[in-house]
């Protein structure tokens, strides 16, 4: 593998994610060869001295294949390829790759030949140069169409084709999420840097069987969970992680699933919180950045420093000092999961509202649309004026029930029929 950083940027360290990255993708990393120097070489990548050093050490390492810690321009790519003789994989190709290895459910699927299509189809003039010859017969525009034009034509008409499924599947995606709206349930996204665990707190949280290989992107399809706590309940979904310069082919091809973090009433955002004081910033700067980008300034975010369980007690007092806010938990052994929800209950604490209610049989509509919120019941009694319930409803949806409202004074005879539903 090879990389090109500033002068007085540590290589070894930077190219940390690449390997990871490879190792994910079941490659054996042999070698590595780094440069420094301002900025790529626009035609080769790197500069013909280490263009030299780089092909000795890619013969005597004896690799199949270059990977390259950055998205080489179709130019840099094909001279690399012809330099070398051999194939050249750049970051975002690696990554392609992993989601596509990983992708689960037809969206996911759909989302990776999308973005897939669009890296692929500036390069075609490089994956096509033997077919530049002139095609003709059925199915193509006429015999002065070359075999190049043919193959991006029908590239670019599967874009359009794939895309207009994705819009169909967010339409759908958009119709449950006002479901959830209407029962005015809080929703709450995992956000973070890929493989810091949230699979694994999901599944704490929620009794969840999300895969949880320790794998970068193991998760690409948003997984939606509930939990209750305090006779409240809550949504959680696991979304895809980020990493350092997440391709934007991958921002927008995964868009539908980013955007549940938009819509989401809380951002958990969860960090490995055993990973060195400076690597621990740059993630979460990482996360910041594509939080940013996709729009997600506005929710709320609430620090989770995940995995204390590896920290020893002096490691957790210094991270205490750096994130005071920050809750510390260990999704592998439960421990600091009872103060998350605490703390995301007292987050939500104001939207909610005991109330006490007597609805006339006859008014049966209103009945339905009240289970239909599906706020807890904490108390159900038939009387002969009507049904009595006391309930946590949603502020914004007691204005609907006023007139059923009945003074708090009015408690339900202990000895009476309760049901609870």
């Amino acid at each position: 593998m090879v990389g090109v950083f500033p002068k007085g940027v540590d290589g070894e360290s930077e190219l940390a994610e690449l390997r990871e990255l490879a190792r994910t993708a079941g490659v054996a990393t042999v070698g590595e060869v780094v440069q420094h120097r301002a900025r790529p070489d626009p035609q080769t990548f790197v500069g013909k001295g280490k263009l030299t050093e780089l092909k000795d050490a890619y013969t005597s390492a004896n690799a199949e294949v270059l990977l390259v810690d950055e998205e080489l321009s179709p130019t840099q790519q094909r001279s690399l390829e012809n330099a070398l003789e051999a194939r050249v994989v750049d970051r975002t190709q690696l990554i392609l790759d992993i989601f596509a290895q990983h992708a689960r459910s037809a969206e996911g699927k759909l989302q990776v030949e999308l973005a897939q299509l669009e890296y692929n189809l500036p390069r075609m003039r490089g994956l096509w140069q033997h077919l530049e010859r002139l095609g003709g017969g059925v199915g193509t525009r006429g015999p002065g169409e070359s075999q190049l034009e043919t193959d991006r034509r029908l590239a670019r008409t599967r874009v359009s084709l794939v895309k207009r499924r994705l819009r169909g599947l967010s339409a759908q995606r958009a119709t449950r999420r006002k479901e959830r709206e209407r029962s005015s349930v809080p929703t709450i996204a995992l956000a973070g840097y890929t493989n810091v665990g949230k699979s694994t707190l999901l599944n704490a949280l929620t009794g969840a069987d999300a895969s949880v290989d320790n794998r970068l992107f193991e998760t690409l399809d948003p997984t939606t969970r509930g939990f209750e706590h305090d006779g409240k309940r809550y949504l959680v979904t696991d979304t895809v992680g980020f990493i350092r310069r997440l391709p934007t082919q991958l921002v927008e091809g995964f868009a539908a699933t980013l955007e549940e973090t938009l819509v989401a009433d809380l951002v958990l955002h969860v960090v490995d919180g055993s990973l060195p004081e400076d690597r621990l910033r740059e993630t979460i700067d990482a996360v910041h950045a594509v939080l940013s980008g996709i729009g997600a300034d506005d929710v709320p975010v609430e620090l989770v420093l995940n995995k204390v369980d590896l920290l020893d007690p002096l490691a957790r007092r210094r991270i205490a000092h750096v994130f005071p806010r920050a809750l510390q938990v260990s999704a592998e052994t439960g421990e600091g999961l009872d103060e998350l929800r605490e703390r995301v209950s007292e987050l939500f604490s104001d939207r909610f509202e005991d109330v006490r209610l007597l609805v006339p049989y006859e008014d049966g509509r209103s009945l339905a649309r009240l289970y239909g919120l599906g706020a807890p019941i904490a108390e159900r009694r038939d009387t002969p004026e009507g049904v009595r319930i006391r309930a946590r409803l949603p502020r914004r949806e007691i204005s609907r029930f006023a007139r059923f409202l009945v003074a708090g004074e009015a408690e339900l005879d202990s000895d009476a029929e309760v049901s609870t539903r």
